[in-house]
């Protein structure tokens, strides 16, 4: 990432986000990355200001996005962002975990409220339930459609517990910082099939090709 006035840039400048409230970090960049590719409509559940959604538009310039954020604020971010880097996105102000809808969707991404304490003062989700959040999550997607999310390792048991029921063919991606075991998770899971788990070897966090190059998690395997 790099710092430019009052905006920095994601995926070697390729998505724009001006500098405020929230900052998103290099876990949208990868959640972004492990979208299947050739979907149609992308849901985005805390879509905060806007940095996960963004870099899936990169890498599917023909998806219909959607963001989900209980926070007001956030959403008004995102629409600047969004306006920032010449995109339409619809975005919702309600709460995954209360949203009365029978809308579906091809893939869901979620970087989810993983850490615990206090809450922080950009009004997001904190001390969630990464059970309900992931059901709730999961209920958006349609058959045979996609949930995607990231994660920090020491949550991995509550969200992987409950793609379980209700997901086939989960691949499951470690990401690594300087310590010997995963820092984040990525998880995707096919709604409704049964195949097995696969787990990858994983990459480090700050693997250029994904961070910088703007490739995919698919793109960066084929090439290993």
């Amino acid at each position: 990432m790099s710092q430019k006035q009052d905006f920095f840039t994601l995926m070697g400048g390729r998505v724009r986000i001006r500098r405020g409230r929230y900052n998103p970090t290099s876990d949208a960049v990868w959640l972004a990355a492990f979208i299947p590719q050739n979907v149609k409509t992308v849901l985005d559940v805390g879509i905060g200001t806007g940095g996960a959604g963004l870099c899936a538009i990169i890498h599917n310039p023909n998806i219909k996005l959607t963001g989900l954020d209980t926070s007001p604020e956030m959403l008004q971010d995102c629409a600047i962002n969004a306006e920032l880097n010449n995109v339409s996105i619809e975005l919702i102000n309600s709460d995954i975990l209360s949203w009365r809808t029978n809308r579906t969707f091809d893939v869901v991404i979620t970087n989810p409220p993983y850490f615990r304490g206090t809450p922080a003062k950009h009004n997001a989700h904190h001390n969630a339930d990464l059970t309900m959040w992931t059901r709730k999550s999961i209920a958006r997607v349609r058959p045979r459609g996609y949930f995607c999310t990231i994660v920090a390792s020491d949550r991995l048991d509550e969200i992987i517990s409950e793609m379980h029921r209700h997901c086939g063919d989960i691949t499951i991606f470690p990401l690594f910082g300087s310590k010997n075991t995963a820092e984040r998770v990525l998880l995707r899971g096919r709604v409704g099939t049964r195949g097995g788990a696969t787990m990858h070897i994983g990459l480090p966090m700050n693997y250029a090709p994904i961070l910088r190059d703007g490739l995919t998690i698919a793109d960066t395997l084929a090439t290993l």
